[in-house]
């Protein structure tokens, strides 16, 4: 086990928690009820796919040496030692800081509207299934696995939200101007997930290379959508693969948190 595996593993974690926790902000007050629940189920199924990636994470550190340990200290929570017990997978949901989280910063901004939840949501399974299908080939035979059963999942969020985007845009004169203000804000952040970090040099399939699948796809439901695609090569928001966030993620992990360090070591 190495530091680029277990950075890279707890990133796409922290990409299917965050954005489960802000999904998860939609339930009971969807506009529809069979849309609540759709939203729902794919809030559950990150925070599955999450759940996962956080275990084999844990796994990993504790079957390090004491050098490999001390090599990735920086990326874990401070209080769980005082457990004397092995790291778990709440442990790296609920106990690290801002800092240590290595999610794309685009799951980690406010749900806002209807249009701005279906579009964030539709970036990103995108290119989670890229990403996925990738992986499915993984040297590692755990991620392999976790990608092939996530896979699944991801193929319905695309086709829910990929829907959805095309329902807003060739709409009504309102859900278009939604859909259109969802994409000035959030077209800056999608150039983040393309750029190589570090640590999925030589283990994670090259994220640059994905880009033109991911091209293709979102041009090919903007084209039904009635919605022009903005130009790519421009400048982008990063920094979230390297600890650096937005105020958001902030707020979020407080909230998301609060039973965990207000009683440390809980179980339910």
């Amino acid at each position: 086990m190495n530091k680029e595996l277990f950075e890279y593993t707890l990133h796409l974690a922290d990409n299917a928690l965050i954005l489960g926790q802000r999904n998860a902000e939609w339930c009971g007050h969807g506009p529809a009820l069979e849309q609540d629940i759709a939203l729902t189920n794919i809030s559950l199924d990150l925070i599955g796919q999450a759940r996962l990636l956080y275990q084999y994470a844990a796994d990993q550190y504790n079957a390090m040496d004491v050098g490999g340990q001390a090599a990735v200290a920086a990326l874990l929570p401070k209080p769980w030692k005082e457990f004397n017990r092995a790291l778990q997978e709440d442990d790296l949901a609920y106990l690290r800081e801002e800092r240590q989280f290595r999610n794309l910063l685009i799951t980690e901004l406010p749900k806002g509207d209807w249009a701005m939840t279906i579009l964030r949501q539709f970036f990103f399974s995108a290119f989670q299934y890229l990403q996925y299908q990738q992986l499915q080939q993984s040297s590692d035979a755990t991620l392999a696995a976790i990608a092939d059963k996530s896979l699944k999942e991801t193929a319905y969020h695309l086709r829910w939200s990929g829907e959805w985007v095309i329902r807003l845009g060739d709409g009504t004169a309102e859900s278009r101007r939604r859909i259109e203000a969802a994409l000035a804000d959030l077209w800056m952040f999608t150039g983040e997930a393309f750029v190589p970090a570090a640590f999925e040099t030589g283990i994670a399939p090259d994220p640059a290379a994905l880009r033109s699948a991911w091209d293709e796809r979102i041009g090919s439901v903007f084209a039904e959508a009635t919605l022009d695609v903005p130009a790519t090569g421009t400048w982008s928001q990063g920094g979230g693969k390297r600890g650096v966030h937005t105020e958001h993620l902030g707020y979020l992990l407080a909230e998301m948190q609060v039973l965990q360090r207000t009683y440390p070591n809980m179980t339910w």
